[in-house]
């Protein structure tokens, strides 16, 4: 029986996201190998990275075959634009842990480049790019549907930083709502993947830099920043897409359910 292309894609995209992460369970296993051959901490971080997203590759070609899998990733497109406009959207952030909150004294370049680099290339590459983003452009799920999944585990990939049960229902959702903010942002920039990596990176960079705080949950004033640097992004994509005369591509008619052209 031939199912169809929506289907397979469902099917593969849920099947090749599983098997990433039953290999990320063995993250430092791989890592401390490849340790002994790097004898680099941080190359090996990202070489464990690239092993371990293997099934994401595969599952990207056989979706489609017919096309580059960086391109069908969101990683075929200019990196400047996406790299200033990133960057203005994490202003207040950015300006904000400079003019109110101390730098920390414990900073190592190595872990600050893994946990804002690589951290926020390899989490939109992985849930983005792949989880959410081959089930909203090749089949009939809405946005909703399609971002669930991916927002979920996203979110719960965050759950150790608290024992705290209110803490952690707050730092789930501060996490969760990141990861459907930039997955609109990608489906908003006509599926451009750097728009998502370099917003995350420069607002991890602010969390990490500054003393705001431990968790991702934060106090008031870094969620102040926070949700201004979240509104200046939704507003510049707005005026954006108003000012060149194109359509949102997320709305009412493509929440739920939409039709494949």
């Amino acid at each position: 029986m031939k199912i169809s292309h929506a289907l397979k894609t469902i099917i593969v995209t849920l099947l090749f996201f599983a098997f990433y992460l039953i290999l990320k369970q063995y993250f430092s296993t791989i890592k401390r190998s490849l340790d002994g051959l790097t004898n680099h901490g941080l190359s090996s971080y990202m070489l464990t990275y690239l092993l371990i997203g293997i099934p994401i590759y595969i599952g990207t070609y056989l979706i489609q075959p017919k096309i580059n899998i960086f391109n069908n990733l969101g990683l075929a497109n200019g990196l400047l634009q996406p790299l200033w406009i990133s960057l203005a959207f994490a202003l207040p952030m950015l300006l904000g842990g400079l003019l109110f909150f101390h730098l920390k004294s414990d900073i190592s370049i190595p872990n600050m480049i893994a946990g804002t680099i690589v951290a926020g290339f390899v989490e939109e590459l992985f849930f983005r790019g792949f989880l959410f983003g081959q089930l909203f452009k090749y089949t009939k799920l809405g946005f909703i549907p399609a971002i669930f999944i991916g927002a979920l585990l996203f979110a719960s990939g965050h759950m150790h930083q608290s024992q705290d049960t209110m803490e952690l229902f707050g730092i789930f959702m501060v996490t969760f709502m990141g990861a459907v903010l930039f997955a609109w942002l990608y489906v908003e920039w006509e599926y451009n993947l750097w728009v998502p990596i370099f917003m995350h990176t420069f607002m991890n960079l602010a969390w990490y830099i500054f003393e705001m705080d431990d968790t991702a949950l934060g106090g008031f004033l870094p969620n102040l920043f926070r949700w201004l640097t979240i509104a200046i992004a939704i507003i510049f994509t707005v005026y954006h897409k108003k000012k060149k005369n194109q359509k949102l591509n997320i709305t009412k008619d493509t929440l739920l359910y939409k039709t494949i052209s």
